[in-house]
């Protein structure tokens, strides 16, 4: 007889814990316990990573499915290829600094995306560790606007208000999520309540590319968990409730400026086109240059100097598939869509073959980060990578390796609690 090895799900609980610090550290930093810390909260969760993920991938036995390699060897191809079109750029600066994010940090970002999300116990862990990451930086943001001390990491910069809207909108997500698996309505409402608290909590900060990701991830989460077990009508009429209901209280809010006061996100949003227009500008460049330095692009890093605003990474196309034709020319761009464009090919054919709970998990974790890595993000960044690891992992299989059971060694174990049981 067999049985699981005893520190297999511990071992992969605390990975996944890890991973779940480490894809929103930079919202993290910006709260007072973390900046007090001796060691970067970066580093250190990436190193407790780093050690943690070998021996979930000793302890448990894995199955990787075809689709898997395509997009997999598409996003090494891609790191590669940076490295050659850092050759003929005119950067020095931005494409040292963005060549160590793409050929060090994401190759271990999409490995610990595709390992932990396979993992049932380590999967588990990351989405709880996401929530209460979420609830934690929306329970801090109250408390520093009531009392005049808003959240700040000065290693933040500006962007500090896009992670923190960007963690409360993949918390309001699983929260959702929750609320749509909990076995009867009145266990759901808590659930709701708390969404409904985080999605006005990412009206503070103003990040609004994390409004929108927060908005559709509720809408189509649990409309897809719903929609997998077979409740096709529920999982509409949820997604039809959740957009109507969050546009009919934004356009409430934004009508009524006595309400929205002190709301940045609202103050943003009601501030004109200016945020757009500049998004369409940068757009618009990237399709230019992208043309102009056809086939083989500017160059690692070129964009910000071909714009004419300097060897600066703080400027670049804001759209991670037009960065790549930009500067990583033609060959980039089919490489960028092989690897992403095929993961996501990859989540479609899995969605009927692996368990609803599992896949509206992915999917809740996923969606904010897709949708920022579309507007407001760069190559570099490490969310994207294990975003896009996460989704291959849908076309992974794992379990915890069995150890040989001997005569006298106990009763078997008890099996897995039902809240993570549903996630296997």
């Amino acid at each position: 007889m067999r049985r699981a090895l005893p520190l297999a799900v511990p071992l992969a609980a605390l990975a996944g814990g890890a991973a779940a610090v480490l894809q929103l550290a930079g919202a993290l930093k910006t709260a007072p316990l973390p900046l007090a810390l001796p060691l970067d909260l970066t580093l250190a969760a990436l190193l407790a990573l780093a050690a943690l993920l070998p021996l979930l991938a000793a302890t448990h036995r894995w199955r990787i499915g075809r689709g898997v390699a395509l997009p997999a060897a598409a996003a090494a191809l891609l790191w590669l290829w940076a490295v050659v079109a850092g050759s003929w750029t005119a950067s020095r600066l931005v494409v040292a600094d963005k060549l160590v994010d793409m050929v060090l940090v994401a190759p271990a970002m999409l490995a610990a995306g595709l390992l932990v999300g396979a993992a049932p116990a380590a999967r588990a862990a990351l989405a709880a560790g996401c929530l209460l990451a979420g609830v934690a930086l929306a329970a801090l943001l109250g408390w520093g606007v009531l009392s005049g001390q808003p959240l700040a990491a000065p290693a933040a910069g500006a962007a500090n208000y896009q992670v923190i809207g960007l963690a409360m909108a993949i918390a309001a997500t699983l929260a959702a999520l929750r609320a749509v698996e909990a076995p009867h309505p009145l266990l759901a409402l808590p659930w709701l309540a708390l969404a409904a608290g985080l999605g006005f909590a990412a009206l503070l900060p103003g990040g609004r590319t994390a409004l929108l990701a927060l908005g559709l991830g509720v809408a189509l989460a649990p409309a897809l968990r719903l929609w997998l077990a077979g409740r096709r009508g529920a999982g509409l009429g949820w997604a039809a409730a959740a957009l109507l209901g969050g546009l009919g209280l934004l356009s409430d809010l934004l009508l009524n400026p006595v309400a929205a006061e002190g709301l940045r996100t609202l103050e943003r949003l009601g501030g004109g086109a200016a945020g757009l227009e500049a998004r369409a500008g940068l757009w618009s460049a990237a399709l230019e240059f992208g043309g102009r330095a056809a086939p083989l692009g500017l160059g690692t890093g070129g964009f910000g100097i071909a714009e004419g605003h300097g060897d600066s990474r703080a400027l670049h196309p804001h759209n991670h598939a037009l960065e790549a034709l930009s500067e990583f020319g033609l060959p980039g761009l089919l490489l960028w869509l092989g690897a992403f464009g095929g993961a996501l090919a990859l989540a479609a054919a899995r969605l009927g073959r692996v368990d609803p709970g599992r896949a509206a998990c992915i999917a809740a974790l996923v969606l904010p980060v897709a949708i920022s890595v579309m507007v407001s993000s760069d190559q570099g960044n490490r969310m994207a990578w294990f975003a896009l690891g996460l989704t291959l992992s849908l076309g992974v299989a794992a379990r915890p390796l069995a150890g040989r059971r001997h005569a006298g060694a106990g009763p078997p174990p008890a099996p897995l609690p039902p809240g993570l049981a549903r996630h296997v």
